[in-house]
């Protein structure tokens, strides 16, 4: 989508927040005793700021604009903090972490996919340099083991979905017995499922039998097989079907597309923050002078307009500067015999510290 796209999206998105923040103020200040309409009315926000936030982290992601950018962060950063607290009060009012949003989703009319609230992107863009090295760390831990990341990901995680009687099946229809489904390599494994699939296309019930040694060219490419053959006529102009790890075009294209626009927001981000320095510099190299002696000015006046207003007060209430020396003189100075007796009090404390100190 194009850039006006995201900038509408995000005046709508700011919009909704307003609304919703002065529904909130009115709501909170009406006392509310019953606890079931109190629960309704925190999962009320609490659903319309978690499609806010979503609806937010998006247009974050998306626009390219450093300033752009700086304004939405802030505004997400507060909605995930009223997300949070929204969740706490929920919880300290029905004493539990789980919720039934149910009736308010139904109203609303939105799905409970919606409701999910997903990890920000740019807590993974930030934290890149982190999780890289953390990748690499394990790449080193498993290549010192003997093990292949890839290949344990992979061959892991989708043999993880199944049960012990669909990889049975599964073996049995690839031509492979359960006991070879670890001995056999992932090459030989994806050229088997290749092959069956091909055999079961062309109408043939028997699956082809493939070794590990086997090359799976002349059975797959030749144009003159008879598996190949007895396909109908349409199926040989078509484009062969992907293997089960190969990534569609619209996948790595997308992924191309992101990768180009985090580049193009750091080097906006960058140049912002060159900008911001080079500006400084050259506001204080141009009129750090000028500023300067302007601020001396404004000290200067300001200090004598405080002096004038501070002696005119003192004139009116019939004060003036003689009138501190007259109080100095109206206070009667201390007589000799009675700092005399204080200098002979503190010497009769100080003298045997000094004595015992001497001996």
């Amino acid at each position: 989508m194009s850039n006006l796209m995201y900038n509408k999206m995000w005046h709508q998105t700011q919009e909704a927040l307003n609304t919703l923040l002065d529904k909130e103020s009115q709501k909170m200040t009406e006392p509310q005793r019953n606890k079931v309409l109190v629960f309704q009315m925190l999962a009320t926000f609490y659903i319309k700021y978690v499609q806010i936030f979503r609806n937010m982290e998006n247009v974050y992601d998306q626009i390219v604009h450093p300033q752009k950018r700086m304004l939405i962060r802030k505004v997400l950063d507060g909605v995930m903090g009223r997300i949070l607290e929204l969740k706490n009060e929920m919880v300290e009012l029905e004493l539990t972490e789980f919720h039934y949003f149910d009736d308010i989703l139904q109203d609303l009319k939105l799905a409970p996919q919606q409701l999910d609230v997903p990890i920000p992107r740019y807590f993974l863009k930030e934290r890149l340099e982190v999780i890289k090295g953390r990748e690499k760390t394990l790449a080193r831990i498993l290549n010192e083991c003997g093990l292949d990341l890839p290949k344990v990901v992979w061959r892991g995680f989708h043999q993880s979905k199944k049960t012990v009687k669909e990889r049975e099946e599964e073996m049995v229809f690839l031509g492979m017995s359960a006991g070879e489904e670890g001995s056999a390599s992932d090459v030989t494994w994806l050229l088997a499922a290749s092959n069956s699939l091909w055999t079961v296309r062309a109408g043939t019930s028997a699956p082809c039998q493939l070794s590990a040694g086997d090359s799976p060219a002349p059975d797959l490419m030749d144009l003159e097989s008879p598996t190949w053959q007895l396909a109908a006529p349409e199926t040989a102009k078509r484009k062969p079907p992907p293997l089960f790890n190969e990534v569609s075009a619209a996948i790595v294209q997308s992924e191309h597309v992101t990768r180009l626009r985090n580049e193009v927001q750091l080097k906006h981000e960058q140049s912002y923050q060159e900008a911001l320095i080079n500006i400084k510099e050259e506001l204080k190299l141009m009129e750090g002078q000028d500023i300067k002696e302007h601020l001396q000015d404004q000290i200067r006046q300001w200090f004598i307009e405080c002096s004038e207003e501070a002696y005119k007060g003192q004139k009116e209430a019939g004060k003036g500067q003689g009138t501190w020396f007259q109080q100095l003189e109206a206070k009667p100075c201390p007589q000799p015999h009675e700092w005399a007796g204080e200098w002979t009090e503190a010497t009769a404390f100080h003298l045997p510290l000094l004595a015992s100190s001497g001996n």
